[in-house]
């Protein structure tokens, strides 16, 4: 192993919520080292849409302008019903393709004074007083020693690395903190002692189509449910220059058995986007004449907050590895940017009480709670969203909410507030919002 690099902050994963954490840290003055597997620009498998509060968490990383020059301008979502009723719900939106949006975020990251290591991958963590190969870690799965891990109260103090360009040779990152930012793929947060559930809430699939005589006809965020999608939804997203991002997302696709672990239910995933393309004739009209661009792929998706423990001495996870998507629609952009700008807020603030002389256990605690509270203050608006994906599994609720919001202006204005995080959405999509509607 070579001789550690050092630096305050140590950020891994270059995603949204590892560049905003960094971008905010290093405009603070804090020295930030972030690392990724990937050279950038990379693919990133995701819908692309920028809701509003993607779009306001840009707007606070001041990005928002850079983004809006390469992003496709959208002023509705259209929602569509089994039944084929649909409605148009306003509200200010755009799409631009993860492999563009996290390149612009990593490079305002550099520009704050980040630094950034590619083509490395996280393997575990650093203990205070364990060494660098903590409780044999040469001989332990990263399952097992994750599980070893978990709940110990050794500090974290830095970050192991295998270097893809020298396979054989191992790197190492001291710091006083770490925040792991790497995704809804659970090995990294096994390998940090903080996963709680390996399985993830829900998986996704998406294609790029170029299909320029669909471009006219397909200027909405459309979102379709129907049985065929077997508990999930549809979506088409239109990009710049005739490319669409069309697939299908199945929140709740694993649950527990009677022994605790985490199972799939039978889906699949591409059958879904066959299906997608049966039910739904712009679906298939862009299938059918659009020209595939790259292969089709799938992700995870870690929702709701949970699955993952906040924080332990020295490390915190954030955006989709502590699961700040949401289960409703599979939205996660916005609250990756939120929650990495919260993990910096905390260490920009245990930083400045603390100052240069104390130690970082000192401060260990009073990060850890802090960062929990910021976080919590979150979790109410995901519990409502959860109660709102009863609708991926009941798409009937979307045929009912679909009507009355064509022959009500205040539902209508509703469905945009849902949009805009002011309101409930469980007024709408649960059995109570249902029976609510019906009589409004």
């Amino acid at each position: 192993m070579t001789d550690p690099v050092r630096c305050e902050v140590l950020v891994v994963g270059a995603g949204p919520a590892g560049s905003a954490c960094a971008q905010v840290l290093a405009a603070a003055g804090v020295d930030v080292l972030l690392v990724d597997q990937h050279d950038f620009p990379r693919d990133k498998v995701c819908g692309d849409g920028l809701i509003p509060d993607s779009l306001a968490a840009l707007r606070r990383l001041g990005v928002a302008e850079e983004v809006a020059a390469l992003a496709m301008p959208v002023r509705h979502v259209r929602l569509v019903g089994p039944r084929g009723g649909q409605v148009d719900v306003p509200g200010q939106l755009a799409v631009l393709p993860r492999l563009q949006l996290d390149d612009v975020l990593l490079r305002a990251a550099l520009r704050s004074g980040a630094r950034l290591q590619t083509r490395w991958r996280f393997e575990g963590p650093e203990l205070e007083g364990v060494g660098t190969e903590p409780m044999g870690a040469k001989i332990l799965g990263a399952k097992i020693l994750g599980e070893q891990l978990r709940g110990a109260q050794a500090r974290v103090v830095g970050a192991r690395f295998k270097d893809l360009d020298q396979p054989a040779h191992s790197r190492s990152v001291q710091a006083r903190w770490v925040v792991l930012a790497t995704g809804a793929v659970p090995a990294a947060l096994t390998a940090a002692g903080l996963c709680e559930r390996h399985t993830p809430s829900g998986v996704a699939l998406r294609a790029y189509v170029q299909a320029e005589s669909l471009r006219d006809r397909i200027q909405q965020l459309h979102i379709v449910w129907h049985p065929r999608l077997q508990g999930g939804y549809g979506w088409i997203f239109p990009l710049p220059g005739g490319l669409f991002n069309i697939g299908a997302g199945l929140t709740g696709s694993h649950r527990r058995n009677k022994d605790g672990k985490g199972q799939m239910q039978p889906a699949n995933l591409h059958r879904m986007l066959e299906a997608f393309a049966e039910i739904y004739p712009l679906a298939g009209e862009l299938m059918k004449n659009g020209s595939l661009q790259g292969e089709i792929k799938g992700a995870p998706l870690r929702c709701s907050l949970q699955g993952a423990r906040l924080s332990r001495p020295g490390l915190l996870a954030t955006g989709e590895a502590l699961g700040s998507t949401y289960a409703f629609s599979g939205e996660g952009i916005g609250k990756a940017l939120e929650t990495g700008m919260l993990a910096a807020q905390v260490l920009c603030a245990a930083f400045a009480a603390a100052g240069t002389t104390a130690t970082p256990a000192m401060t260990d605690a009073a990060v850890q709670a802090d960062y929990a509270a910021r976080v919590s203050a979150l979790q109410p608006m995901f519990d409502l969203y959860e109660r709102a994906s009863w609708v991926n599994q009941h798409p009937w609720m979307a045929d009912l909410v679909i009507w009355r919001a064509r022959r009500s202006p205040s539902i209508l204005r509703r469905l945009s507030g849902v949009l805009e995080e002011t309101q409930n959405p469980g007024r709408l999509f649960t059995l109570r919002g249902i029976r609510k509607l019906m009589f409004e």
